[in-house]
């Protein structure tokens, strides 16, 4: 899920740094000299607003430390050019991977922030061509972009959908190579994966992925986990601090406690097994 309106991130206590990784990650610092699990995704897993996401739920379970590498607004760009990250992920026993949307990424119509994959950086020859009418210098956000180019012409914003649906596959590829310990992919959301390729719509994160798209990444993970919770666990109640109006409003669009618990459950016994081997 993205937060436009600010880049808003929840404020955490001693935020934590790993090897030569150049993130910043969810605090506290974890100790990653014995066997952990490593969590890598984006807002919905670093946990924004939550107290305790679904990689601390998931810890109790499993009884391994469950290290939270989560980053916002991720796209499968941050993963793979952060060498550091991509060795803390293949040093763990096992590696949770939450699903993550194919418009925040680079492609061959436009490049984003390599740290921060939802920042529109700039649109190339190939984009100006599709859509010679706009002026891509008042864009910062690809969402904000995305949706005014699906608004003026859908034939042509459907060109562009599958390229990045197209990137999309070939870059979580890339990533699913470049970690050795077994994979589990998360599927978290408040709709199943859809049918078709237009059917992944841009305002249902994670974006423009379809369920052709998850099998086409599945022979390269040990199982795909799909947790589908209901839209009205948004609403549900946050940190219990007091928050301002606007964090009010970013955390009304991620999911609440109640799908974080729904997935560390599911999550539970694919970790037990694959750890059990």
């Amino acid at each position: 899920m993205e937060i436009e309106q600010s880049g808003h991130e929840a404020s955490e206590e001693s935020p934590a740094r790993y090897g030569t990784s150049k993130l910043t990650f969810r605090g506290p610092a974890r100790d990653l000299s014995g066997a952990y699990v490593a969590c890598l995704g984006g807002t919905e897993t670093r946990g924004n607003f939550i107290d305790r996401p679904w990689p601390a739920l998931l810890e109790d379970g499993i009884g391994l430390p469950c290290v939270n590498f989560g980053w916002p607004n991720a796209g499968p760009d941050v993963i793979l050019n952060d060498a550091g990250l991509l060795a803390l992920a293949t040093a763990a026993r096992a590696v949770v991977l939450q699903t993550l949307p194919a418009m925040n990424l680079s492609n061959p119509y436009y490049t984003v922030h390599p740290r921060r994959n939802d920042r529109f950086l700039c649109g190339t020859p190939l984009l100006r061509r599709l859509y010679p009418e706009v002026d891509f210098t008042e864009f910062h956000f690809t969402r904000h972009m995305m949706r005014r180019l699906s608004r003026l012409c859908p034939a042509r914003f459907s060109e562009l959908r599958q390229a990045l649906q197209e990137v999309w596959v070939t870059r979580m590829r890339g990533v699913l190579t470049r970690i050795e310990p077994p994979v589990v992919l998360l599927w978290l959301a408040d709709h199943p994966p859809g049918d078709g390729t237009g059917s992944a719509d841009l305002c249902d994160d994670p974006a423009f992925v379809s369920r052709a798209m998850m099998q086409a990444i599945a022979p390269g993970t040990a199982r795909v986990v799909e947790v589908v919770t209901r839209p009205e666990v948004r609403t549900q109640a946050r940190r219990r601090t007091a928050m301002s109006r606007i964090e009010q409003s970013a955390a009304s669009q991620l999911p609440g406690p109640q799908a974080h618990d729904a997935a560390a459950n599911a999550l539970l016994p694919a970790l037990r097994e694959i750890l059990a081997t």
